[in-house]
């Protein structure tokens, strides 16, 4: 969440900042600012202040008031915040700027001791205007440049922005991703990062930087992911960057590979949509060059056969949608397996003392690869001596970096805040995870697997049949529950934890209050919310608890419930029970994650959309969760 864009160069640079800002929309924010340097002074002589511009909503809405003033500044920095400390206002909009006005800090994270640092700094004479913690930044760097005592002695003045920073920022506990800009400075911007992501890169006239990838793909295709406590100064002739300890150093490049056209819409009337229609794709890419010589492969795992052989304990620690993941997981690394699994919430993971030894495995599942609460399960896993492997979405991202091995969900770049394609690429990854320790555990013969290996690859032809025959069934059972104030989403077996998914999906965006629950517990308790014309979604597809989920659906039926089932192609039987039937077809009950949830994700959209919602960026959500 939260979104930074900087660059320098020769050229006016304010429309740059609002067309990276722009492409950084999905990560959700409810304001959004920018710093520009005044040019040069007579004679040469910096001008003494930046103009700043901040708003409350859209980019669109900064951009219109942006239009009336004339900033022809080649050196700047923006903002997209969601808000964390301090309610969303124009005040507390970033950038945030120091007493004089004339150094500027955009943020993403958060300062743990920034109570601390704010009454330091108010009882030395500053001043503040926001409610938000980022403020005390720009004022720590304004003492280190100006040298005024900084809470432990009188300093010398460094009048040295890229110093300034680094000492500034050795007061603050957190997490950050910062840009600076001084005005003294012309032409000069400064980031680091601390556990919040960093992206540098040059292009042809300039230099960039931003907290993701897409707001510097029309700059560059070579860029440079900071580690912690790396520092940049950017100019426009160049960039130079720094080690943790201060040494000037050589980055380490990554190059780019996908096409902006992967991030735009591609004809489609929202991004949820096209990418809902991707996941064909992302089956065929997540599994493409796993089965080599006949065997399954994943290199990236980083342990032996022997490695896995010895585990004898699994944790999947995820969040949100990946943590439904998880639930799928589980029990394909039971059934397979025979490995006792645990899925974790990240948040809770790391503050019960799990029991950890070094034959246990902590699968870590993140979209983003920069969720913070699966970051310091992460972390805390490995210093109980834990194997951990990474699922994510996003090639060199924390999550990536931090663990011993990394599956990439070839899922490209997701931008609607709402997961599907990122989901679906986590199903097959956790899948072949859970394929390689039944391999490596002699559970299951080769042969075994890659029977099982084929029948996942058909489910990408599988998915797009329900695309192409399902759409008026969809439709139908979308009108039905438009106007309804709440659903139940019931399933037995592994499609209880689909319903966790489709309940999540149908509450994110179409801000319709649903629950899922498994339907054996409908009589302990959901049973009391069923009255006529009350929605109950199902998935109720062939499997060895089919029997079961009909009783319990006749009970819904009995109380005047409105059924939407999913369920198997050619079964007729089910149109006894259920309003409205939904088509998916026959595969292996274990592989019904992949298709039952597509039609699940299209009947969260059709509702939210008819209910006036938009469906790429629901309200107070955010992609990346980058704080506790």
């Amino acid at each position: 969440m939260c979104g930074i864009v900087g660059c320098t160069g020769s050229a006016p640079v304010k429309d740059v900042l609002i067309s990276g800002l722009k492409r950084l929309e999905y990560r959700g924010y409810d304001s959004a600012g920018i710093a520009v340097q005044k040019p040069a002074g007579p004679g040469g002589a910096p001008a003494p202040d930046l103009v700043v511009v901040h708003r409350v909503g859209k980019v669109a809405g900064l951009e219109s008031e942006l239009e009336h003033q004339s900033i022809p500044g080649t050196c700047g920095i923006g903002h997209t915040r969601w808000a964390t400390h301090g309610r969303p206002s124009t005040a507390n909009a970033h950038p945030h700027t120091s007493c004089a006005g004339d150094i500027a800090v955009v943020h993403n994270g958060i300062i743990e001791n920034f109570a601390e640092l704010r009454e330091e700094l108010i009882a030395r004479g500053h001043h503040f205007t926001s409610e938000t913690d980022t403020e005390v930044l720009p004022h720590l760097i304004e003492e280190a440049y100006e040298g005024a005592p900084d809470g432990t002695g009188a300093e010398e003045a460094t009048h040295d922005l890229l110093r300034a920073v680094r000492r500034a920022m050795r007061r603050v506990v957190g997490a950050y991703g910062i840009a600076v800009t001084c005005a003294q400075e012309p032409g000069v911007i400064v980031t680091t990062r601390k556990d919040s992501p960093i992206v540098v890169g040059r292009g042809a006239d300039a230099s960039y930087l931003a907290s993701d990838l897409i707001a510097l793909i029309d700059a560059t295709r070579d860029v440079v992911i900071l580690e912690d406590g790396e520092c940049a100064r950017l100019t426009p002739d160049g960039i130079t960057y720094y080690d943790a300890a201060g040494k000037a150093m050589e980055p380490r490049i990554t190059h780019v590979d996908w096409d902006l056209d992967m991030a735009e819409k591609g004809g489609y009337p929202d991004f949820m949509i096209k990418e809902i229609m991707e996941q064909p794709r992302v089956v065929r890419d997540t599994l493409a060059g796993r089965m080599v010589g006949g065997e399954l492969t994943i290199d990236e795992l980083g342990l032996t056969p022997e490695e896995l052989n010895l585990i004898d304990r699994v944790y999947v620690i995820a969040c949100g949608t990946s943590y439904h993941a998880g639930l799928i997981a589980k029990n394909l690394i039971e059934r397979w397996a025979r490995i006792p699994t645990e899925v974790e919430a990240a948040s809770e993971f790391r503050y019960r003392n799990p029991i950890i030894t070094p034959s246990t495995l902590v699968v870590a599942v993140s979209q983003s690869g920069e969720t913070a609460d699966t970051l310091a399960a992460i972390r805390d896993a490995r210093i109980k001596g834990a194997k951990v492997f990474g699922i994510t979405n996003v090639i060199g991202s924390p999550v990536a970096r931090e663990s011993d091995g990394v599956i990439y969900t070839k899922a490209n770049k997701e931008i609607a805040v709402a997961s599907t394609k990122s989901f679906i690429g986590q199903v097959v990854s956790l899948s072949l995870l859970a394929l390689s320790l039944a391999q490596a555990k002699g559970r299951m013969t080769t042969g075994e697997v890659r029977m099982l290996f084929r029948e996942m690859g058909d489910t990408a032809e599988q998915i797009q049949w329900i695309f192409d025959t399902q759409e008026p069934a969809i439709e139908e059972a979308a009108a039905a529950m438009k106007d309804a104030h709440s659903a139940l989403f019931v399933g037995r077996g592994i499609a209880s934890a689909i319903c966790y998914e489709g309940a999540l999906k149908l509450k994110e965006i179409s801000y319709l209050h649903a629950e899922a629950y498994a339907a054996g517990e409908m009589k302990h308790g959901p049973i009391a919310l069923i009255d006529p014309g009350f929605p109950v979604i199902t998935v109720a597809t062939q499997s060895p608890v089919y029997d079961k989920t009909i009783s319990n659906l006749k009970e819904c039926e009995a109380r005047g419930a409105k059924i939407i089932a999913v369920a198997t192609e050619g079964d007729e039987d089910i149109k006894q029970i259920a309003d409205h039937v939904i088509y998916v077809p026959r595969v292996r009950d274990c592989f019904t994650p992949i298709t039952a949830t597509v039609p699940l994700q299209l009947l969260a959209r059709s509702v939210a959309l008819l209910r006036g919602c938009d469906v790429d960026q629901p309200r107070n959500l955010a992609k990346s969760v980058t704080v506790e």
